[in-house]
């Protein structure tokens, strides 16, 4: 009767009983005449004396057991393999949670026995030793220096820069939710054995294919994202608004093909092309002086200089041209004027200046419509009455709409139906409300 150790401790990870199908656990019997596949039984269905196809109850058999101590007694096969696990599950150094994982010894015990055997171990260090050595000479001859690098982040979860970096764990090269995440779930009831048919040894395979494409696939773009540096993307769009708005634009546009070419070379292609940009508008603006007729980069100041002060007496036109449109209105008038002395003294303008009538109720002068989106839409008296009450036309249009549908469901409105309808200034509802009754788009109810 032999002695092996199956060194394994979840018995889903051997194959069921032949006989009863039931789980494996230690000690169980392994033909050793069945294979290459190995046949194994239960205790119960062995004692029962179970046969099947080939397999007859009197071939010679093996007891598979890990219940024997390997290097120290009180340490049991079993014990070893569950201790190498826990430090590669839980880290070296931590014997807590190492103690924990393994339930059948302390912490302290699990440290001293794992640095007398595989740290301390004269054996282990000879052999590593001759490894070192081999490495060594294999690579005597060009020898990398080396660099130390820094400790990489370990934010914790649900932080502010975990949840900038997508849940990524450096230390681990890992998300936590990674991509196609359920992946593993199609496999975890797939469990080949002789007696299958081939149709359905075919689909299994064929479902393990898939599994493989899928892991792929993950692998493929975890490489993707570190490699172009995607993983913190708050820091990613900050190196973006470094570049100009055109290239801004083309950045967006070719980042569906990052994933083609290298990080290196996704680079190289969008400075390229920033500076190609850069190239055309100094190009635009040496045409624009040779067509000027400037042949010095003295005269191009002189150029420059002046030109910004034909495009500062245009504004000052513009904006006359704006308020010409409201000559009739004083006020409008009087704002222009305290603006274009504000500019004349070099002191930058405020945006709007109220004025006091005679009643002492504060008013600002009409609102300039030109060029703003839903003008075309307007009769001259809704533009008047956006003008007036400083509305502009899409905000008036869908008020407008608003109340229009109120009225024909209720076959008729009321102000205080209206007020409540739009959520603006009751005085400028009112306005849009006697407007819309003059006009007889609505009645009153």
């Amino acid at each position: 009767m032999d002695r092996l150790g199956s060194f394994a401790n979840d018995p889903f990870d051997k194959p069921p009983c032949r006989g009863c199908s039931s789980y494996l656990t230690e000690p169980y019997i392994k033909c050793a005449e069945c294979g290459p596949s190995p046949f194994l039984l239960c205790l119960q269905c062995f004692t029962r004396g179970f046969e099947y196809k080939k397999h007859q109850s009197d071939h010679k058999y093996e007891i598979m057991t890990s219940d024997f101590p390997v290097l120290e007694p009180g340490w049991t096969a079993q014990e070893e393999m569950a201790l190498l696990e826990a430090v590669m599950d839980c880290g070296f150094g931590n014997w807590q949670d190492v103690a924990y994982q393994m339930r059948t010894k302390t912490k302290e015990e699990c440290e001293s026995h794992y640095m007398k055997n595989f740290i301390n171990n004269p054996l282990f260090s000879s052999t590593l030793l001759s490894l070192r050595k081999a490495k060594d000479s294999r690579f005597a001859e060009g020898a990398i220096p080396f660099k130390p690098s820094d400790d990489p982040p370990r934010p914790t979860f649900d932080s502010v820069l975990s949840r900038d970096m997508a849940g990524y764990m450096p230390a681990r090269a890992d998300f936590m939710e990674e991509f196609d995440n359920y992946a593993e779930w199609d496999l975890k009831d797939i469990d080949f054995v002789d007696d299958d048919s081939d149709i359905l040894r075919s689909l299994k395979l064929a479902v393990v294919d898939i599994y493989h494409s899928r892991l792929k696939e993950r692998q493929r773009r975890k490489k993707i994202i570190r490699d172009h540096g995607l993983i913190n993307l708050r820091k990613f769009q900050m190196l973006e608004r470094c570049y100009p708005k055109e290239v801004q634009e083309l950045y967006d546009v070719m980042r569906r093909f990052a994933r083609v070419v290298g990080p290196t070379e996704h680079d190289k292609f969008i400075e390229s092309h920033a500076l190609e940009f850069e190239l055309r508008r100094e190009i635009r603006r040496l045409q624009e002086y040779r067509k000027a007729g400037i042949k010095s980069f003295c005269s191009a100041k002189v150029y420059e200089r002046v030109k910004r002060m034909r495009e500062d007496e245009r504004r000052k036109r513009t904006m006359l041209c704006d308020v010409l449109q409201y000559i009739q209105d004083g006020r409008a008038c009087q704002q222009w004027l305290s603006k274009q002395a504000a500019i004349d003294a070099g002191v930058t303008p405020a945006v709007t200046t109220i004025t006091v009538s005679a009643t002492g109720r504060r008013s600002a002068p009409p609102l300039n419509l030109t060029g703003l989106p839903g003008t075309e839409k307007l009769n001259e008296r809704e533009k008047e009455l956006c003008q007036v009450v400083r509305l502009v036309p899409g905000a008036y249009l869908e008020y407008k709409q608003a109340l229009l549908n109120e009225c024909r469901r209720q076959g008729g409105l009321r102000l205080a139906q209206a007020r409540a309808l739009i959520k603006i200034d009751v005085n400028k509802t009112r306005k849009i409300y006697d407007f819309l009754i003059k006009e007889g788009y609505i009645t009153k109810a």
